[in-house]
């Protein structure tokens, strides 16, 4: 590609991603001190990937969420994941009419823009996959029909590190649906002290967000993340990073063989790309550098890589992997 193509390229990108500042600017309002939290919501639905957020009560994963949701002026609803909950709850059933003799649809809360699954793993399996069609091919069976769920949709799910009495953990199969998994951590004391006068101020500050942009400028922007350029040296080194994970000892990494049981799979080399490209967009550049790869690098990939009961015994996470990955895949 020629650097002429490239400079053009850029500037209609720049000029594509003009939105993202207006999105900052109206979340900010609201959240305080969450900058990746939102960021990384924001890829999700640049990409048409799902995202898991991991983090402790009261971190404003909900409420960041639902301000997004707003600021969008898209559909948002939330469910409360329990151990109760049935298929049902989640997608919809068949209820009875008896005037007219019939049964109907009526569909569930999962037909809308931004679904938010509250604490996932505190419902069983059955309820968890309920959630797999929607998210994977974009369409929900009830009964003998089938219905296209309305784009942009994005499934945003939280879950507690914490607690283990009462949840389930999600399976393999499901998390790899996820094309991010993001851990949100405390906010400094600056901020937290912003949060506290925000909230015991007569007027709350923030609390009527306005919508800034439409769903339709979402799919919009879908389009311009795929256009953005990715030199086959950042492709290769995306390659090199997963397969790592399957063949540490190929890249001189002898001492993780023992400690990984199974690496990423080829969603996870299509969601790399794909994020990388969607962080160029977000930071309004038109072209893929490897601080890109390397910034999304753990949020794709952490829930990716299995680990050994040696690596657990050693106390070392998918952190520490990926980590030492990054420090010995060469940069192009």
């Amino acid at each position: 590609m020629q650097a002429v193509d490239i400079e053009a390229l850029n500037q209609q990108i720049y000029a594509d991603s003009a939105f993202i500042d207006r999105l900052k600017s109206e979340t900010a309002k609201v959240i305080v001190g969450q900058d990746v939290m939102v960021e990384r919501l924001m890829l999700g639905l640049l990409t048409r990937g799902h995202v898991l957020l991991e983090g402790l009560p009261g971190l404003a994963k909900t409420l960041a969420i639902s301000t997004l949701s707003k600021a969008i002026n898209a559909n948002f609803s939330r469910i409360q994941f329990t151990p109760d909950l049935l298929p049902a709850d989640i997608i919809g059933t068949m209820i009875y009419n008896p005037s007219k003799n019939e049964f109907s649809v009526r569909q569930g809360p999962v037909f809308a823009n931004f679904v938010l699954a509250d604490e996932i793993n505190r419902a069983p399996a059955k309820v968890q996959s309920a959630l797999l069609e929607a998210m994977q091919e974009r369409q929900v069976t009830i009964g003998n029909e089938t219905f296209r769920l309305e784009e942009p949709f994005l499934v945003l799910a939280t879950q507690n590190p914490i607690e283990q009495d009462g949840t389930h953990p999600l399976p393999e199969a499901q998390v790899d649906r996820f094309m991010l998994k993001v851990k949100v951590s405390y906010p400094n004391k600056e901020d937290e002290r912003e949060i506290i006068r925000r909230n015991l101020a007569v007027e709350r500050m923030g609390s009527d967000v306005e919508a800034v942009i439409q769903p339709d400028d979402i799919l919009r922007a879908r389009k311009s993340v795929r256009k953005v350029y990715m030199d086959e040296k950042i492709e290769r080194y995306i390659l090199d990073i997963v397969f790592a994970t399957r063949n540490p000892s190929d890249y001189g990494l002898q001492e993780l063989a023992p400690l990984i049981s199974y690496g990423g799979s080829p969603r996870a080399s299509i969601n790399l790309a794909l994020a990388a490209k969607a962080f160029a967009f977000y930071n309004r550049r038109g072209y893929v550098i490897p601080e890109d790869v390397r910034n999304i690098c753990h949020d794709v990939l952490r829930h990716r890589i299995g680990l050994t009961f040696e690596a657990e015994a050693e106390n070392i996470n998918q952190e520490d992997i990926i980590h030492n990955i990054l420090n010995s895949v060469e940069v192009p």
